[in-house]
């Protein structure tokens, strides 16, 4: 199988340039699955699986056992949300890939999370530019057994589509900041230590040993303005990663309202990803070994 997506156009954002797909609901075609797809599949599932105990919070890997993760298939979505649903109410949707911001957070304020049909080749196993099914499954999916999480996630959806109906691109853009610095690359602080919850670090090999484990990246306190203010990149691990003490605060902060907050931060210049500001409750902070020049911009 391994058909790509129909791509649509480009958007250019403040994590470069990224692509825009077809914007439908479609059936996973599970029986087109080839073994070489369930072999992929197989290959990530089980890596992962014996490098996050330790790294990735309980959480999460308690919630994959929950769900029946295993490493002989490709999972099924519609196996899948019927244990969502019983949990928390969400369900999943097939999709092709990335979609529109005010598609996107339709699906979430409905408790619909997009999860992309396809899965990368056995020459991608370490990288692929876009989100395929192995990130969405893998890493998404899990936490929304979590009431709390699954409940920031709705929250996060209805507050992008009011901040796209009365507030415009400047606040979608620090609703993006805030989506790819916890629900992306998200810490937790737990009594054992930091532990990994964000999907794009837990479906990655080398983020999930760099992002707990490297002296380079900075590592600070969850603050919800600052995260909003910060810039990321899409070439290279994070520079910095933002920790917070339980989903509870994640929650919490969005449940606060926030037309105040966008025009306080409007015009406010953004900070770049690898810095740190006096303010911060630091962590760690980086020693930036191995960046390239104006890494942290």
């Amino acid at each position: 199988m391994n058909a790509q997506p129909r791509r649509v156009e480009n958007i250019a954002t403040d994590r470069g340039v990224i692509p825009q797909y077809a914007t439908g609901v479609v059936e996973q075609p599970w029986s087109s699955y080839t073994r070489e797809d369930h072999a992929v599949w197989a290959t990530l599932f089980e890596r992962q699986r014996a490098l996050l105990p330790g790294r990735a919070c309980p959480a999460f890997l308690e919630a994959q056992r929950m769900l029946g993760f295993a490493a002989d298939a490709i999972p099924r979505f519609d196996t899948l949300s019927r244990g969502l649903r019983r949990a928390t109410g969400w369900t999943l949707v097939g999709v092709e890939g990335l979609l529109p911001e005010a598609v996107f957070f339709e699906h979430l304020a409905s408790r619909r999370f997009p999860v992309t049909w396809w899965i990368r080749r056995a020459d991608q196993l370490d990288y692929i530019a876009e989100p395929d099914l192995f990130h969405d499954l893998f890493g998404h999916v899990p936490l929304l057994m979590n009431p709390v999480f699954a409940d920031y996630m709705q929250a996060y959806g209805r507050g992008g589509l009011r901040a796209q109906r009365q507030f415009g691109a400047e606040a979608l853009l620090n609703l993006t900041r805030l989506y790819w610095y916890t629900v992306e690359f998200g810490l937790i602080r737990e009594a054992q230590g930091l532990r990994i919850y964000g999907a794009g670090i837990v479906s990655s090999k080398g983020e999930s040993v760099y992002a707990l484990d490297s002296p380079a990246p900075n590592r600070i306190g969850f603050d919800l303005e600052r995260v909003m203010r910060t810039r990321y990149r899409i070439d290279s691990y994070q520079k910095t990663y933002f920790v917070i003490n339980g989903f509870d605060e994640l929650f919490a902060a969005t449940q606060q309202d926030f037309a105040p907050i966008y025009p306080r931060l409007a015009g406010t210049e953004s900070i770049p990803a690898g810095a740190v500001l006096e303010c911060d409750r630091v962590l760690h902070r980086g020693t930036r070994e191995g960046w390239p020049e104006g890494a942290d911009a």
